[in-house]
């Protein structure tokens, strides 16, 4: 065997442990959000455009 080459004959044999129980998993239904989101930004347009511009002219 050289470099890189590798026995055909252990790629035959691999077996794949794909034991999944449904139990295990997670229902999708437990993670339901009926509720609302608010945020307030706290910042006029103008002031964090010339955050950006800040941060534009330190890098």
């Amino acid at each position: 065997m050289g470099f890189g080459s590798y026995d055909e004959s252990e790629q035959d044999d691999q077996e794949i442990d794909a034991d999944y129980d449904d139990d295990t998993g997670v229902s999708t239904g437990e993670a339901d959000h009926d509720g609302d989101v608010e945020y307030e930004i706290g910042a006029s347009n103008d002031e964090l455009l010339d955050r950006l511009q800040d941060i534009k002219d330190n890098t």
